[in-house]
């Protein structure tokens, strides 16, 4: 398998589009069919009536996540079980892109979506975790026979996937249609400029919320550098991206696998990370980092705004083919910084430890495994939202906040389900038995965003952080990832920093 090229945006990114050039995935990139005929054709109008309730009726696919119950896999089997973990994926979003693009079908046939979608995706997805138990069994493993039983899909109504949006009480105004497409005024059928949000609901305004979190408190342990411990921190500046290193790779989960994310990432550090790099080749590349010392990876979603404009990936995988579309923002600032650990003193991070935090599933897995922080400058210290994006006042910036586990368990640089080997701190600020504290990263990422106004339940230039499909850009799936690549004497550097207090660069 060839290595995958690195994208950069071309001078005609941002080139707007009219509104009608809205085609069904796989034509012209966007997973929303136009089915609003002319008005004057009764017929079409009855049956744009129809398309547009089964919409409603039917807003996306919600699968169990294998990965994640995948706790004990043999090294020798890790490639070939993350291959098939991506095979998953992949057809989650085939299935997807077909419920979106077969609205007409849907209204006209009750049972379309169980017998033409949700039921052979099932048989896929059997068929593929079957594939996932030989490579276990035949590196020695064991299998667990109830990961079979994970192979059924549901589907998700919209009034069942705006439930849970008002849990922090803003105002925001809740939509079940969203969205709007240029400026012909026709609705979409799940919102936003692809056709699959954010809707209105997805958004409130910050200046409404009332107070409900100081930065510092909760399960993520951004309270970690307390006042014992160690205070020090370390910060280290990689740059905002400015050259456009971006792909829909994630050599963490699908290592191997091109577009194994299916969304576009932003990546500062080291330039060499996609779905083919090795260790050694990640050792050896070069850095946007100013120490040259820190070769490190770090990772994250684009954030895009919907303004009816076009960028580089608009016809590409993992871009407008499946949903991520509008014109990607660079971050103003990106701060990456390291503190310590509140009770006690930290120990180095081992070469190429791999930390993943928040869950770029966690809209249709659940929030066990979310981490997010979404607020506005001037506000960071009041409100802090994980499941809405803020709408700023005039003069403040959009800001994404993510505090990476910081508890190692002493051995593994990664695990089955790139979780369990790295905890967050406990509730009294230590690490569980085994586990040993870390330097814990707290990435803070600033952008200059037009703010979205909500209009008659609709959201109007709307912005969103790129996502699996299926996801629906919802602020919740928002998540981070490093690999570390530090230097041995740069990260004894940062380990003293921290244990003495100081404040290093």
């Amino acid at each position: 398998m060839g290595r995958n090229t690195r994208k950069r945006r071309s001078s005609m990114a941002t080139k707007a589009v009219a509104a009608s050039a809205a085609l069904a995935l796989g034509g012209g990139g966007l997973i929303w069919a136009n089915f609003y005929a002319s008005a004057h054709e009764s017929k079409s109008g009855q049956n744009a009536t129809k398309a547009a309730q089964a919409a409603a009726q039917v807003a996306t696919i919600s699968c169990p996540d294998v990965g994640q119950k995948l706790t004990n896999v043999p090294n020798g089997a890790r490639q070939g079980v993350a291959t098939e973990l991506a095979n998953l994926d992949k057809q989650i979003t085939e299935a997807y892109a077909r419920l979106a693009s077969t609205r007409q079908a849907q209204a006209n046939d009750s049972g379309f979506v169980q017998n033409a979608i949700v039921g052979p995706l099932k048989e896929k997805r059997a068929a593929t975790i079957d594939r996932i138990r030989i490579n276990i069994q035949r590196a020695g493993g064991q299998f667990d026979s109830a990961l079979s039983r994970l192979a059924a899909c549901q589907t998700q109504t919209t009034n069942q996937t705006d439930a849970g949006q008002g849990g922090q009480d803003g105002g925001g105004q809740q939509n079940d249609g969203g969205g709007q497409q240029g400026g012909n005024g026709q609705q979409q059928n799940n919102g936003g400029q692809g056709g699959n949000g954010p809707v209105a609901a997805d958004f409130v305004d910050i200046t409404k919320v009332q107070g409900n979190a100081q930065l510092g408190v909760g399960q993520n342990g951004l309270a970690a550098n307390g006042r014992s411990g160690s205070r020090g921190t370390f910060t280290t500046s990689c740059g905002t991206n400015g050259n456009d290193n971006h792909n829909t790779d994630n050599v963490i989960v699908a290592p191997g696998v091109t577009n194994g994310a299916h969304h576009l990432h932003d990546y500062v550090g080291n330039q060499n990370n996609d779905a083919f790099a090795n260790d050694q080749e990640l050792a050896g590349a070069d850095t946007s980092c100013q120490n040259q010392g820190d070769k490190s990876s770090y990772f994250w979603p684009v954030l895009r705004l919907q303004d009816g404009s076009q960028d580089f990936d608009q016809n590409n995988d993992g871009g407008g083919k499946e949903g991520n579309v509008g014109r990607i923002l660079q971050p103003s600032q990106a701060q990456l910084k390291f503190v310590g650990n509140k009770r006690g003193k930290v120990v180095a991070m081992p070469t190429a430890l791999r930390i993943i935090t928040g869950d770029a599933k966690a809209f249709v897995n659940g929030t066990g495994n979310a981490n997010v922080n979404w607020s506005c400058t001037g506000f960071e210290n009041k409100v802090q939202l994980e499941d809405k994006y803020p709408i700023c006042p005039q003069g403040s910036q959009v800001v994404r906040t993510t505090n990476f586990q910081s508890c190692w368990d002493g051995q593994n640089i990664d695990s089955a389900n790139h979780r369990t080997h790295v905890a967050f701190v406990q509730a009294d600020g230590t690490c569980a038995n085994g586990f040993k504290a870390i330097p814990q990263l707290q990435v803070r990422l600033v952008y200059n965003v037009p703010a979205p106004k909500i209009q008659n339940g609709q959201v109007v230039n709307p912005y969103a952080v790129d996502t699996f499909p299926e996801n629906l850009h919802k602020p919740i799936t928002d998540h981070n990832d490093f690999i570390n690549f530090f230097s041995t004497n740069l990260m004894n550097k940062m380990v003293n920093c921290i244990n003495t207090g100081k404040k290093c660069r």
